[in-house]
């Protein structure tokens, strides 16, 4: 990648790495499936590698040698490495660059040294029998990803197509699916496309239970609620009931300025510190599903509540971390934006932020107490933007009425970082 930017930078032309490695995708077609270019780079192949089934489907060739990936698989990487130079051919499911091994294989490898020939992805195949416009379509993975990190995906009237991981992956997706309030989604469970063996099996979410299928399968889903609040908001400031917390957690308009302030873009990182619920990080990653967050939390507790909010919105990119923020900051991958939600006194906490800070990065804090508001006021004198003080009323019985309470006000402070940002010292 770093190699195109240069080249588009300088608006020069360069000579590319001629291939010596090719990836050719297949499906349970087998040999017959694969085109002319395809099997004639399996033919000049020094070195042929893929799984036994892969193999088994391509006619042995007189002084070719074959390797099953091994596990790990950086050992096989590893070894195809040393034949760099050499007609090398990896065989691959369908499409190498959609959820396969060619994004694996290009981060060792430089541009143009490798090319690749691929075949019908499985969910081209999977969309082209359920007759669904695949643009319309969200196509996620289960291989070797928690089955839970799809629940965000869920909406009414959404299509998914999924990669399966083994034979029990249908059946935990209708788990999840129930769980998740769409017990009367249709799931069509497709496997060994292409080949002779080929077959379907298709129930409701809450009828698969023990529906057997073959270990080679994707699964179409139509996302229908069971019950009207099913689905999760895409926007910002969701319910403070939608968590697991102790009381500890922003008010869901608070939150929803703060998630403002941080403006979340896509493949940014997070320090979340003094998380509480995590409801903040939640909220965030929720914005993209690229972006990664880091929570700190002291009390083990609260840490507990955090990962199963986690689990509950499917968010394997949280990652907690318990301990004094000022005691486990400097070991974090460095953030694109901090929100201090507790600790704002701490001594050295916000210095130590804002030196790890990128250029261009949000800082953003909050308080309810007058020592910690006096501290975002001298953050704000020191680092420069605003302090905003959010004052919520909700409606609450008083006798046959209702009557507007005033919740504790909050104080938060922001900023960017920009490049003079030397000069506010």
């Amino acid at each position: 990648m770093k190699r195109q930017q240069d080249a588009l930078s300088t608006g020069k032309t360069e000579t590319l790495f001629r291939p010596w490695l090719s990836l050719v995708g297949m499906s349970e077609s087998g040999w017959a499936g694969i085109a002319e270019e395809g099997r004639a780079a399996i033919a000049q192949a020094s070195l042929l590698v893929g799984s036994q089934r892969q193999l088994d489907h391509v006619p042995e060739q007189a002084g070719q040698r074959r390797m099953l990936w091994p596990s790990p698989i950086q050992a096989g990487i590893d070894e195809i490495l040393k034949h760099q130079g050499q007609q090398v051919c990896v065989l691959a499911s369908g499409d190498p660059f959609w959820f396969g091994i060619g994004a694996t294989l290009s981060r060792h490898l430089p541009l143009g040294a490798m090319r690749s020939l691929p075949g019908a992805s499985a969910f081209s195949m999977a969309a082209a029998r359920q007759a669904w416009p695949l643009q319309d379509c969200l196509c996620l993975s289960l291989v070797a990803r928690d089955p839970e990190n799809v629940r965000r995906a869920f909406a009414p009237g959404r299509r998914l197509l999924v990669l399966s991981e083994n034979a029990s992956s249908p059946a935990r997706l209708a788990e999840v699916l129930c769980e998740a309030g769409f017990a009367n989604s249709p799931l069509w469970a497709w496997q060994r496309m292409g080949g002779e063996a080929e077959a379907l099996s298709h129930a409701l979410a809450k009828d698969w239970h023990d529906l057997q299928v073959d270990k080679l399968n994707t699964v179409a889903v139509e996302c229908v609620p069971s019950c009207v609040d099913a689905g999760m908001s895409r926007s910002a400031g969701r319910p403070e009931d939608d968590f697991i917390h102790d009381g500890q957690i922003s008010k869901r308009e608070v939150r929803a300025v703060i998630l403002a302030y941080l403006a979340p873009k896509g493949g940014e990182h997070l320090w979340d510190l003094g998380g509480g619920s995590g409801a903040v990080s939640v909220e965030w990653l929720l914005a993209d599903q690229h972006n990664t967050a880091t929570v700190v939390e002291r009390r083990e507790d609260r840490c507990l509540n955090i990962q199963a909010n986690a689990k509950r919105f499917g968010l394997s990119q949280l990652h907690c971390v318990q301990g004094n923020c000022t005691d486990v900051i400097a070991d974090l991958v460095p953030p694109s934006a901090v929100f201090i939600g507790g600790g704002i006194t701490s001594d050295g906490l916000l210095e130590s932020c804002w030196q790890a800070l990128a250029i261009g990065g949000r800082m953003v804090a909050s308080a309810v107490t007058i020592e910690g508001e006096a501290a975002l006021i001298s953050a704000c004198q020191r680092y420069g933007g605003n302090l905003s003080r959010i004052a919520v009323e909700r409606s609450e019985a008083l006798g046959g009425f209702q009557s507007m309470t005033p919740q504790r006000s909050v104080t938060i402070w922001h900023t960017n970082k920009t490049l003079n940002e030397k000069e506010r010292y």
